[in-house]
């Protein structure tokens, strides 16, 4: 035997890629798996999904129904992304600068109108 058999590894499958279902999606398999009309197997098995992928969206649905329902009346705050956030930081030091730079020169013509010198 050569050495170059023993390093390999014989009938190694390849990695399946991982797959993301939207949230709409999930929430649609939830209400098929909540109807009850067909078994929850043959949902399962035309999804490619295991039994523990259902548990886990069931979790999450009521999750998010708790968290929604939870929440207080009235105007809900905004969020803003990180990008927005960002540009709006941004925007506001320039205007700092803007403003303090006006500042310096509101300063010298008070200066200039009331007399005063560069002598002092």
């Amino acid at each position: 035997m050569s050495s170059s058999n023993s390093s390999e590894v014989p009938n190694k499958t390849p990695e399946k890629k991982r797959r993301y279902l939207s949230a709409e999606k999930k929430f649609q398999i939830y209400l098929e798996a909540q109807d009850g009309g067909k078994p929850v197997g043959e949902l399962l098995r035309r999804e490619g999904l295991f039994s523990t992928d259902l548990a886990r969206i069931r979790q999450q649905v009521k999750e998010g129904a708790l968290q929604r329902l939870s929440a207080k009346p009235g105007r809900q705050q905004s969020q803003v992304s990180t990008e927005a956030y960002e540009a709006i930081k941004l925007e506001l030091q320039n205007k700092e600068r803007a403003l303090a730079d006006l500042s310096v020169e509101l300063a010298i013509l008070r200066k200039k109108t009331n007399g005063g010198s560069w002598d002092r």
